[in-house]
């Protein structure tokens, strides 16, 4: 898919969020909309179900099977790289850390830190949580999706979607009854409720696959419905007011909460969701503009994400006692010495990652057979066959009339 303005720009807004959300624990002071920042990762989640659906899914409207190889080479490619520098500086520098304490070293590297979480006290980089659940979904949707595709129906899919999002909500709200509500009146000390909250129902991979289904969803349409799909791109800002009210109406429940933890999640999500249809319609502000300095801040929203917090900690204590007493200058620092190291980090290591990229999966094409000579085609033209009639529901002479 190519670069879209208005993609571009709910990634920069994602990111200049979660950054100054994490930036009022270092002193400046913000506007009260600042502290739902955290909102940008359930963003994030969205944008990669809707992304990283449409790059499994797409092969199939083409008659065709994704290179499941590639898929994942791609992946590791585009984050491990970057991931893996941070990570080291983490071990291998304790100064930049923002707590003294960290996770073990084996909870990174297999992803797991967000099963494991250890929040008021192995507090450093804590934030890799968000990116545990993304690698957990790079193995689960494929495998999703190749199921689904061998005797695709709308109803095999809708089943999926349904019981994910259901069994999503009943797992959470037994959890807070279980677990977090019993422990509603200690706010402090070890096992405090705040504590139980992030690691029982706000971190586990399973409870928060809400945004990533709803992405993953939109680009469902998107590829199998393509007359839903029209009609939504031409009512993008009808999409657009709705989506921005559901997410006036999801933060407006009490959080952490029982409502928000069953309801919420998926409302929110739904409801940026929405933005995300929003921003890919021509009809609409988001989908036709393109904002000069978007395009890279966007581009560099995993670089900025690995390495902010590390930055802000170094700058609070190389420089944080002369900060106070000007508060756009404090914020000025912080943001642009996060925005100078996430360029640094995305320009020698992240950016080189995804061109070598480019050139490993170029070389290895020559070399390898396609994957559609390894089936029989006669069993693979058939489960094509099936999988339009299951999922698109049009014939297959129209398809080849276009």
């Amino acid at each position: 898919m190519k670069r879209l303005p208005g993609l571009d720009l709910l990634r920069a807004v994602a990111i200049v969020w979660v950054m100054l959300y994490h930036l009022t624990s270092w002193g400046p002071v913000l506007p009260e909309f600042i502290e739902y920042g955290y909102i940008g990762v359930d963003l994030f989640f969205v944008l990669s179900g809707f992304l990283i659906g449409w790059q499994l899914l797409k092969p199939y409207t083409l008659g065709l099977e994704p290179q499941w190889r590639q898929f994942f080479l791609r992946r590791a490619f585009r984050v491990l790289p970057a991931y893996w520098v941070v990570l080291a500086v983490y071990f291998a520098v304790p100064a930049v850390r923002e707590s003294p304490d960290i996770q073990a070293l084996w909870h990174f590297l297999t992803f797991t830190q967000n099963m494991f979480p250890d929040y008021f006290r192995a507090r450093a980089f804590s934030h890799a949580w968000s990116l545990c659940i993304e690698e957990h979904f790079y193995l689960l949707l494929p495998a999703v999706v190749w199921l689904l595709a061998r005797k695709p129906t709308m109803g095999s899919v809708a089943t999926v979607a349904i019981a994910t999002l259901l069994g999503g909500m009943l797992l959470r709200g037994w959890i807070w009854q279980h677990d977090v509500e019993p422990f509603l009146q200690i706010r402090s000390g070890e096992g405090n409720f705040f504590e139980r909250y992030v690691k029982n129902v706000y971190n586990p991979t399973y409870n928060r696959l809400d945004g990533l289904l709803a992405g993953v969803m939109l680009a469902v349409i998107k590829g199998f419905r393509p007359a839903w799909w029209s009609w939504a791109m031409a009512r993008g800002t009808w999409f657009l007011t709705a989506g921005l009210m559901g997410v006036c109406a999801a933060l407006s429940l009490e959080s952490p909460g029982c409502l928000s933890a069953v309801i919420g999640f998926p409302m929110l999500s739904i409801s940026l969701a929405a933005i995300v249809l929003a921003s890919v319609s021509p009809r609409t502000w988001l989908g036709r503009w393109r904002i000069p300095g978007v395009a890279p801040i966007a581009a560099m929203a995993f670089s900025l994400y690995l390495t902010h917090k590390a930055v802000y900690s170094t700058i609070q204590t190389q420089l944080g006692e002369y900060l106070p007493d000007s508060n756009l200058l404090a914020l000025g620092v912080y943001l642009g010495a996060s925005l100078t190291v996430g360029t640094v980090l995305y320009l020698t290591v992240e950016r080189p990652g995804m061109r070598l990229r480019e050139r490993f999966m170029k070389s290895n094409e020559g070399r390898r057979a396609p994957e559609l000579h390894r089936c029989d085609r006669h069993t693979f033209n058939l489960a094509t066959l099936n999988f339009f009639k299951g999922i698109v529901g049009a014939s297959v002479g129209r398809k080849e009339s276009r």
